[in-house]
């Protein structure tokens, strides 16, 4: 293995599960912790030139690592800082570097009583993965905030920014997404400085909060709810909470054409959620396809090793003891379940490093 320049900051076997929120994934040749986004361009370029293999890791909560590990170097995201300008009267432009805690930067804005990013708490993970995969929950996306982000082109080596209709941003994607082109180091959001939420879009949230959907409630108050209706899906982390030792929604809402629905009608009656999508097509129900295909709350995989969570059957967790070969084995099984029931196929969400489906 090429030798790299990296200085002492390099480890070598790290597990992998260790940094991954499945507690899945075997060791990286090499590992190294870049606490700024200087020292992240640093060492992508040092490896770049060296032709090694390259793993950029941040909260690994989107990923499936194989149980043979990264025969290559892990750069490992740990550049922290915020910083607020203000943008037009009742707006404010956040700047956060890539290594900083999602969660954490989304409590900081509502303590600061800034609005717009309070429905996307409680999903793990690090800032610059979302715009990556345009993170969205209770009817809010990263793509109705993003301004833009600043990142290392590896290919001229450069770092330049990019604006968010320049990252082609769509359902859990943009196109970044499944390329290794580039690497995000800092991230710009607009926000609202009143204290109030976006208006919320999503009917369960609505109801939790006794408003109509288009209206707007104090920062703090959606929070609370979208917490509190995370965690009664297992969806927020909890280390002694096996429920949450999970990738997240294991497989997209998948998108179908239009003419596919009379046919899904017909297989399943009045009952299958479906929503608008792009046109001439629908996105229908992951979650309701794998309950209803058979594959209920805690269906367990290899050995009782995995399963789907008690609490939300989107999810596929690691019981304590599994391998991500257990997790694929249950991944394969409720994918192939639900084609066969319903010809659907499910796509994964989580990037798979040196493992498929």
């Amino acid at each position: 293995m090429t030798s790299l320049p990296l200085g002492t900051n390099v480890r070598s076997a790290v597990p992998l599960a260790g940094y991954t929120t499945l507690r899945l994934g075997g060791p990286a040749a090499r590992f190294v912790a870049a606490s700024t986004s200087a020292e992240v361009v640093e060492a992508v370029r040092d490896a770049d030139r060296a032709g090694e293999p390259l793993l950029v890791l941040g909260g690994g909560s989107n990923v499936v690592v194989g149980d043979d590990g990264f025969d290559g170097t892990v750069v490992h995201i740990a550049s922290e800082g915020t910083h607020i300008d203000t943008a037009a009267p009742g707006e404010v432009q956040l700047t956060v570097e890539a290594g900083a805690n999602w969660d954490v930067v989304v409590a900081g804005t509502v303590s600061a009583g800034l609005g717009g990013l309070e429905c996307l708490s409680g999903i793990p993970g690090l800032v610059g993965a979302t715009p990556v995969q345009n993170v969205g929950a209770y009817g809010v996306e990263v793509s109705q905030l993003l301004v833009s982000v600043d990142l290392l082109d590896r290919a001229s080596g450069e770092v330049r920014t990019m604006t968010a209709p320049e990252l082609g941003l769509g359902y859990r994607t943009s196109v970044l997404k499944g390329t290794d082109r580039a690497v995000v180091l800092r991230v710009r959001f607009m926000l609202t400085d009143d204290g109030l939420s976006a208006p919320v879009r999503y009917g369960e949230l609505a109801r939790v909060l006794g408003v109509e959907p288009g209206d707007r409630v104090p920062v703090a108050d959606a929070r609370a709810a979208v917490l509190d209706l995370r965690r009664g899906k297992g969806m927020v982390l909890e280390p002694g909470d096996y429920d949450t030792w999970s990738a997240g929604s294991f497989f997209t809402n998948p998108i179908v054409p239009e003419t596919m629905v009379g046919e899904l009608m017909a297989r399943t009656g009045d009952g299958v959620p479906i929503y608008p999508a792009h046109e001439g097509h629908r996105k229908v129900s992951a979650a309701w396809l794998i309950d209803q295909a058979g594959f209920t709350k805690g269906f367990a995989g290899p050995g009782g090793r995995v399963s789907l969570s008690t609490k939300h059957t989107l999810a596929l967790t690691n019981r304590g003891s599994a391998s991500t070969e257990d997790l694929l084995e249950l991944a394969r099984t409720v994918r192939d379940g639900v084609y066969d029931a319903f010809g659907v196929t499910l796509r994964a969400e989580p990037v798979l490093i040196g493992c498929e489906l």
